[in-house]
């Protein structure tokens, strides 16, 4: 999520090494995560396509594998924004 003024919340952190890796989640499962958004991504413009392929369990699997991955994400990075907001705060 991106806006105008440049200054969205970032959910992303460097680890030791230098790589940028999502919050709340190893270098690894950000690796697996950014794979499977971008094979959904590419299976979203190619469904028009192909729309009977049999890879629908695959895809299914992903998808739900995609979800655990963003859940972790995302539950990480409300703590880490309240966490930051109390910090904040006078």
């Amino acid at each position: 999520m991106t806006n105008p003024c440049n200054n969205a919340p970032r959910r992303y952190f460097v680890d030791t090494v230098g790589r940028r890796v999502l919050i709340g989640l190893t270098l690894e499962e950000t690796f697996e995560f950014e794979r499977l958004d971008s094979e959904q991504v590419s299976a979203q413009q190619s469904r028009h396509v192909l729309p009977d392929d049999d890879r629908g369990w695959a895809q299914a699997s992903g998808e739900q594998r995609w979800l655990e991955l963003y859940e972790k994400h995302e539950g990480a990075w409300k703590a880490w924004m309240a966490q930051s907001r109390t910090q904040i705060s006078p």
